[in-house]
């Protein structure tokens, strides 16, 4: 069933989208030298690295690493890069993983590949047997701002008590929060 909804929405969002998805692709082309789209090595359901679509908020020569490990991240946003962040129009490409099945509409946010740490406390508390989401309990309960013990713990909550009744509040929550933007930090 969760699949099911995943690919209504994401097919009907896709086309809502369009627009937005073209203007926001020719803004960062425009303003920016390299490709329109990063792509990032992300852990997804039991482990498994996929490759996830963002529009490219940070120049290219940005090391691959958590953007709260950076030591001055902002020195690295391209010109739109902090209003795609804050926006999270950034993400907007990400409607693709879902509908290739490497993510869900609501689930854990998928690790980068080198976040061991995050990794590691996702797989002893099973939180690493859920498909990954463009948003979850823990984006909803403070996003960039809340550390990895406590963003295992909102998302062992998520495993414990997933529904669809969960998910549509995550997403309506979340819907809010990005015009709030609420909890982003750069």
């Amino acid at each position: 069933m969760k699949r099911i909804l995943d690919l209504i929405v994401v097919l009907t969002a896709g086309l809502l989208l369009l627009l937005p998805l073209v203007l926001t692709a020719l803004a960062v082309r425009l303003t920016s030298r390299g490709p329109v789209l990063y792509w990032s090595d992300r852990v997804g359901k039991d482990n498994r690295i996929f490759r996830m679509p963002k529009f490219r908020s940070m120049r290219i020569d940005t090391p691959a690493v958590a953007t709260h490990l950076l030591t001055n991240p902002e020195q690295y946003l391209t010109p739109i890069g902090s209003f795609l962040r804050k926006s999270s129009l950034d993400e907007l490409p990400q409607l693709w993983s879902i509908l290739c099945g490497d993510m869900s509409l609501v689930g854990p946010r998928p690790a980068l590949f080198n976040q061991h740490d995050l990794i590691k406390m996702r797989t002893d508390c099973g939180v690493h047997a859920l498909v990954p989401g463009l948003t979850g309990w823990a984006q909803i309960n403070g996003r960039d701002e809340v550390p990895n013990e406590q963003k295992v713990a909102l998302d062992h909550y998520y495993l414990e008590h997933a529904s669809v009744m969960l998910d549509i509040r995550i997403l309506v929550l979340t819907f809010v929060k990005v015009l709030r933007r609420d909890g982003i930090t750069h």
